[in-house]
Formats: structure tokens, C-alpha cells, sequence
């Protein structure tokens, strides 16, 4: 009977090492996206496009800045987006232009251009093509978007188109613009109107002959925006190997 009193009378002992662990708080992976993107402020991933287009010779460079930044204004107004930043390089028939946005902007912004296509004979940019989309992209190369005319003739000894294959002048293509854009990302302070028409005074090696906008505009190996945006929007059929069967059925 003694043995019995005694249990009862005993306290139940917890361990103490749980208790006295350092509690380490756990996250995931869609924790660490959801808050990089907070502290970049991004509602939405960016995307960045490259596009190249002739424009009739009697443009001016107003013309061409005060259609884009209309259309941006338009889409902001009537859809939720990343604003637009970029450079556009007029030259005296054709233009380079670098988009940053997100993808329902980008997206809108070629299917305005589309809509003047179809509906005017001669609208004043012509044969556009898209050169490169890079998806995702960790950080903006421009705070701003910039327009800067190109109206000085850049000599150079000869036509590279001429002598180099579409992969040779499409590499040297991207790796300017990219030195380009780095130079702008370091020199370009924010707020400030950006480089201006003086671009071939202050970086004359950093920019494109005409010749190769010219020539990627007419290269059947880039899209062109209705054909690209007719895959965006078309079907993706795949097939899978359980849906082959082997002879065919066919019927009696």
C-alpha cells in the first residue's frame, strides 16, 4: 500500500531539452521569391524585348515618341502593369527599340502597332521584327525610358551583313546593345531626360550601323509581331506516345 501512495504523490517529470532548443524560424522557397519581389517592388515579372522597324524617311523623331508614349499611357490607363522602361534609338529610316515591361504590356503594345498595320496603307513604322524576348529578367537596365535620334552617319569599312552569317551579326548585334545599355545604366543618372541626340559624340563605338537594323528587319528568321502573337495566342497540341497506336485502326 506504501508503494501505491508514493506514486501517486510523485510529479510527472517533462524533458526540458525541447523546451530549451532555440526555435529556428522555417521558411520556403515561395517565401524567398514572394519576398525578393517585394523588395524590388515588382507586382508582376518583367520581361525585355527587343524590336528593330523601318520608318518612312520624312519621320521625325517627335512623331515616333509621341506614338509610344501615347500608347504606354493608354495601356496604364486600361490595364494593370509594370511601367515601361527602355531606350529607342531613331535613326533617319529605321529605329531599335528596347522594351521593359511585363508581359501583358509587351504583349499590348505590339497589338496596337498591329491595329495601325491593318488599318492604315502606310503607317510610318514598317516590317517590324522581334529579334529577342528574355524572360524574367532580375533587374531593370533602364530606370526610365529614353528616346535618342541618330542623326549623324557613323563610317564604318565595310558591310558586315555582307560578309558575316546571320549568327555572326546577330551576336555582335546583342553584345553591343548590351555594352550599350550597361554604359547607359552607369552614366544615365534617374530623372535626368538621358543621353539625348549626343549619343554618337559620347559613345560613337557602342552604337549600330543602320545597315544591320535594316538588314535583321528584312531577315526571314525573326518574327514578325502578328506571327508571334499568333503562336502566343494558338493552341499547344501535344501528343503523347499513348495516344500513337500501331497499325492504324480502320474500319470494315
Amino acid at each position: 500500500m506504501s508503494f501505491s501512495h508514493n506514486r501517486k504523490g510523485k510529479k510527472r517529470a517533462f524533458p526540458l531539452e525541447p523546451l530549451l532548443l532555440p526555435q529556428v524560424p522555417r521558411g520556403n522557397y515561395l517565401h524567398f521569391q514572394e519576398e525578393k519581389q517585394r523588395i524590388q517592388l515588382k507586382k508582376f515579372l518583367l520581361h525585355r524585348m527587343f524590336l528593330v522597324a523601318k520608318t518612312r524617311s520624312n519621320v521625325e523623331k517627335k512623331d515616333i515618341a509621341e506614338y509610344y508614349e501615347q500608347v504606354f499611357q493608354s495601356i496604364l490607363k486600361h490595364h494593370l502593369g509594370e511601367a515601361v522602361t527602355g531606350l529607342l534609338l531613331i535613326y533617319p529610316t529605321s529605329f531599335l527599340h528596347i522594351l521593359e515591361s511585363s508581359n501583358g504590356t509587351l504583349f499590348r503594345i505590339l497589338l496596337d502597332y498591329l491595329g495601325h498595320e491593318k488599318d492604315e496603307t502606310e503607317f510610318f513604322i514598317q516590317e517590324m521584327k522581334i529579334i529577342v524576348i528574355s524572360h524574367n529578367i532580375p533587374t531593370r537596365l533602364f530606370m526610365q525610358w529614353h528616346v535618342s535620334a541618330i542623326k549623324v552617319p557613323v563610317m564604318y569599312l565595310d558591310d558586315v551583313t555582307q560578309s558575316q552569317s546571320l549568327k555572326e551579326v546577330i551576336t555582335d548585334f546583342i553584345t553591343q546593345i548590351h555594352k550599350l545599355s550597361l554604359y547607359l545604366f552607369k552614366t544615365i543618372k534617374v530623372g535626368t531626360k538621358g543621353p539625348g541626340d549626343n549619343l554618337h559624340h559620347v559613345a560613337p563605338d557602342l552604337l549600330l550601323p543602320e545597315q544591320i537594323i535594316k538588314y535583321l528587319c528584312e531577315s526571314e528568321e525573326f518574327m514578325d509581331p502578328a506571327t508571334f502573337i499568333n503562336m502566343y495566342n494558338g493552341p499547344i497540341h501535344v501528343t503523347s506516345d499513348s495516344e500513337v497506336v500501331w497499325p492504324a485502326p480502320s474500319g470494315f
